[in-house]
């Protein structure tokens, strides 16, 4: 993947999980609080999460100290 694709990907990687956070904390607050809908939004926002860290750390250069 070339470091352009990359840099996109990553940006909108990071707009789905500020958004999905967005729609986890207002669901929280919700009266009727869909806990299954709830877990499967959380599950999906840590595999946000661990795509970004997978794509961070494949554009950090491997430095040989």
């Amino acid at each position: 993947m070339e470091r352009v694709e990359a840099e996109q990907k990553l940006v909108e990687l990071r707009v789905e999980h500020r958004d999905l956070d967005e729609v986890i904390t207002r669901l929280a607050e919700t009266v009727d609080l869909n806990e299954v809908q709830l877990r499967r939004l959380k599950k999906r926002k840590l595999a946000l999460k661990d795509q970004i860290a997978k794509l961070e750390s494949a554009m950090v250069p491997n430095i040989i100290a």
